[in-house]
């Protein structure tokens, strides 16, 4: 486990610092206590990371669930009776893990996947446009393009130019370029530069810098746009900030339909984001969904148990991860790790961070998922992959993160029905002699009731007073939806036009078959399976 520390180290330390800010904007945006945040950033690297089969899949609470939890804390009267349901939740999902559900995870199409990543890093560099110019009035992690601050992802650009912080600024111009400093020179001057990581410069130098200068000068950072972790000022106030489930509201409808609710939205943005991950990762590794639906299962549990929020796997911490080189879970358990240590020993330290040079890491970040490299590949695969994908795109920045692939699965199925029924593999026409009139059509090795449009098709097609062959004999599953299309065209339309049709299977040749229907029937097993 410990054989890539060299490359989890590092690579948990930028974690660390994404993580911070977006456990704490993701509670604030849910109107839950900003310690829940922690608590669920905590849960999803040391629990969840552990038990978890994905190695460089991190999780914690998800931006996807903020508005959920936000208006289930008010319908159930109270954060403690939504704590009832974030345990339920887990409960669910691993059932959901038993029920090997997790086999969705392998049914999302890679356009739709890519569109995902790609709308992320998008909505990821928007968001943080505000915090890295010093305009923090929506808080961290609120992805969705209607914000709970009533502006929209793009007024509130709009806003971030007339209101913006020159302290602030300056330090985010600083951060970012330390970052693109090191990432594309001083990484390959020395191994040294590769275990210090950039992150932990550019944090350490907005430390430095809020540090010397006067939050009443021009140049200085107000505590509002700092990190703000909560500070116990002892051992019962800090055991204070954990909350517990009061499971006297079991037997409330509502819970069950909220934990309910977050089971199935937290499984499918892990299955997603495991999906995604694993087509980051530059190693291939094959994450078990199964076993990740489980892991999370259990995390929830243990969330709502000490007053945490929903979590899942998510997207950007786990592309923080992969891009710092994060070899092994170790980097994920190691964040929630520190996590850990800093909001104990270290709380006043964590506040004096400014958050516009958190926004320079995650400009880096998002614009990593968002290389323009990337449209132009899409576009040159052609439609079929293209369409889906900027769908997806698309639907995340102008809606949120389940729209938006919602969307793009849709298109996605609409692009396969079309293309089934105009895709001629399915159904081949090995030449046309229009001296002779044989024709010859040869079905595909699967025929389904997807495929009826496209052979309908080709059946009008058939000219008059023609000889047509109907070649089998490498079909192994027939639709019977596709066997009732050819019984129909063999008794009335083959009769009508004179149409003389031969079977040729694996049985023999067949002239005029008197029934498609009956011929199938008998075929052998080896043959023909039909539905």
């Amino acid at each position: 486990m410990f054989k890539y520390i060299k490359n989890d180290l590092p690579a948990s330390i930028v974690v660390f610092f994404v993580a911070l800010p977006l456990c704490l904007g993701i509670a604030l945006a849910s109107g839950a206590p900003l310690f829940s945040g922690l608590i669920a950033g905590i849960i999803g690297g040391v629990i969840v990371g552990s038990l978890s089969g994905s190695k460089i899949g991190v999780s914690g609470p998800a931006a996807g669930l903020a508005a959920i939890v936000l208006t289930a804390i008010g319908t159930l009267g109270g954060y403690e009776n939504f704590l009832v349901a974030v345990v339920l939740g887990g409960v669910i999902q691993l059932v959901f893990g038993f029920l090997k559900a997790g086999v969705i995870g392998y049914y999302f199409p890679s356009s739709v996947i890519k569109g995902m990543l790609t709308g992320i890093g998008i909505i990821i560099i928007l968001k943080q446009i505000p915090h890295f110019f010093g305009y923090d009035a929506d808080p961290e992690g609120d992805f969705a393009f209607f914000q709970i601050d009533g502006e929209n992802t793009f007024s509130e650009i709009l806003n971030s130019i007339n209101n913006i912080s020159i302290g602030s600024t300056i330090i985010g111009i600083i951060g970012l370029s330390i970052l693109l400093l090191w990432s594309n020179v001083l990484s390959k001057k020395g191994k040294i530069f590769q275990i210090i990581q950039g992150p932990l410069v550019a944090v350490a130098a907005g430390i430095i810098y809020y540090i010397s200068t006067s939050s009443d000068s021009k140049f200085g950072i107000d505590s509002s746009h700092l990190v703000s972790v909560p500070v116990p000022d002892s051992f019962d106030s800090f055991i204070g900030q954990f909350s517990f489930p009061n499971f006297s509201a079991i037997t409330n409808v509502e819970v069950w339909v909220v934990a309910f609710t977050i089971a199935l939205v937290a499984s499918l943005e892990t299955l997603l984001c495991v999906e995604a991950t694993d087509k980051l990762d530059p190693h291939k590794n094959v994450t078990p969904t199964n076993k990740e639906l489980l892991a999370q299962g259990v995390g929830n549990v243990i969330s709502g148990l000490i007053g945490g929020l929903p979590i899942t796997q998510v997207i950007v911490r786990s592309s923080a991860n992969i891009q710092s080189g994060g070899r092994t879970k170790l980097s994920a358990i190691i964040h929630g790790l520190f996590l850990l240590v800093s909001v104990i020993l270290i709380p006043n330290l964590l506040n004096k961070i400014p958050l516009s040079v958190l926004a320079a890491i995650l400009l880096v970040v998002g614009y990593k998922l968002a290389k323009p490299a990337l449209f132009k590949q899409m576009i040159g695969l052609g439609w079929k992959q293209s369409l889906p994908f900027f769908v997806t795109v698309l639907g995340i920045v102008f809606t949120d993160l389940l729209v938006g692939i919602s969307l793009g699965l849709l298109v996605g199925i609409v692009v396969i029905l079309l293309k089934s029924y105009q895709n001629s593999h399915f159904l081949h026409k090995e030449g046309e002699d229009v001296d002779d009139g044989k024709i010859k059509m040869t079905l595909a090795e699967e025929v389904t009731f997807f495929n009826k449009g496209a052979i309908l098709k080709e059946l009008d097609r058939v000219p008059k007073n023609s000889y047509l062959e109907i070649d089998v004999t490498k079909t192994r599953y027939l639709d019977h939806d596709i066997i009732e299309i050819l019984e129909d065209f063999s008794k009335i339309k083959a009769k009508e036009r004179k149409i003389d049709i031969k079977l040729i299977s694996k049985r023999g040749i067949v002239e005029n078959p008197p029934s498609f229907i009956e011929f199938f029937k008998l075929r052998p097993k080896s043959n023909i399976s039909l539905s």
